[in-house]
């Protein structure tokens, strides 16, 4: 009996050995692993302020600017428009209203009642965008306005003063967006369930800007040809749609955005007046 006793304690003594050392090397494992867990979302920068979006946020941030380059307005009227969005919908495009407004909808939470649209329409991100820049550059002098004047006479809000508590991060958003500021918006991302679609990418971008920026897809790489502002914009989409479009890497104007490793923008031989957008291979 003293035996297996003994024989048992050995036994004992050697599984916990074992299992102390499976449980430091597990650990050893996750501390020292590369591939640590990456909190997903995207920033922007203006005047030393760093504002912090989701990444179907800054990809809604990302086409109301687009489309203000599109019509050739000014990057206050991005700020004014993401503002309102953000206060409106937080950046969302969702399929309800609320106590003041039952039969609101998108982007900016605009409602069939008063005229904006169909339900179906105000749906359609774009569509509900260029609705409110259409209302938005009827108003006189709107560029030197405060954002919560201009957004209130386009939304006519019953909070009309909350708009301006997103003031700041739609200028950052609209400065990086419309190309004002160079690498100034980041991504932080994980790497991508799935390879980039050439052609999906080209119709967002087209979608977004139109015919002006032409693209050439070869491969896994899309290239534009754009002047600075335009380059710097375009780029600058990119990586905030680099989540939904499984973009790897941007190259423009001696700058590259890398998303392996999350080291945000760096140095890069690049062509002159070209964007090249490397989207991912098969995983």
């Amino acid at each position: 009996m003293a035996k297996a006793r003994a024989v048992r304690r050995t036994l004992t003594v050697l599984v916990a050995l074992v299992l102390a050392g499976v449980g430091v090397y597990i650990a050893s494992a996750v501390l020292n692993r590369s591939d640590a867990p990456v909190v997903e979302g995207c920033t922007a920068i203006a005047n030393g302020n760093k504002q912090s979006l989701a990444t179907d946020q800054a990809a809604n941030a990302s086409l109301i600017t687009a489309l203000a380059v599109r019509r050739g307005l000014p990057a206050r009227a991005a700020t004014i428009a993401i503002a309102t969005s953000m206060q409106e919908a937080k950046l969302r495009n969702i399929n309800y209203g609320d106590h003041a407004g039952p039969d609101s909808r998108g982007l900016f939470q605009q409602r069939p009642s008063q005229g904006w649209g169909t339900e179906d329409q105000l749906m359609d991100p774009v569509y509900a965008t260029n609705a409110f820049y259409d209302a938005l550059v009827k108003i006189p002098g709107y560029e030197t306005l405060t954002v919560t004047e201009a957004a209130q006479k386009v939304q006519r809000s019953a909070y009309p003063e909350a708009y301006s508590q997103h003031e700041d991060l739609g200028r950052a958003y609209a400065s990086a967006l419309t190309g004002n500021s160079h690498a100034s918006l980041d991504c932080a991302l994980r790497k991508p369930d799935s390879a980039g679609d050439p052609i999906a990418f080209r119709a967002a971008l087209t979608q977004s800007y139109g015919a002006t920026p032409a693209s050439v897809a070869a491969g896994q790489t899309v290239t534009v040809r754009a002047d600075s502002a335009l380059a710097w914009s375009v780029a600058q989409w990119a990586v905030a749609n680099a989540k939904g479009l499984a973009v790897a890497r941007v190259d423009v104007d001696g700058q590259a955005w890398v998303r392996e490793g999350n080291k945000g923008w760096t140095d890069a031989q690049t062509q002159p007046g070209v964007v090249v957008i490397t989207l991912a291979p098969a995983p």
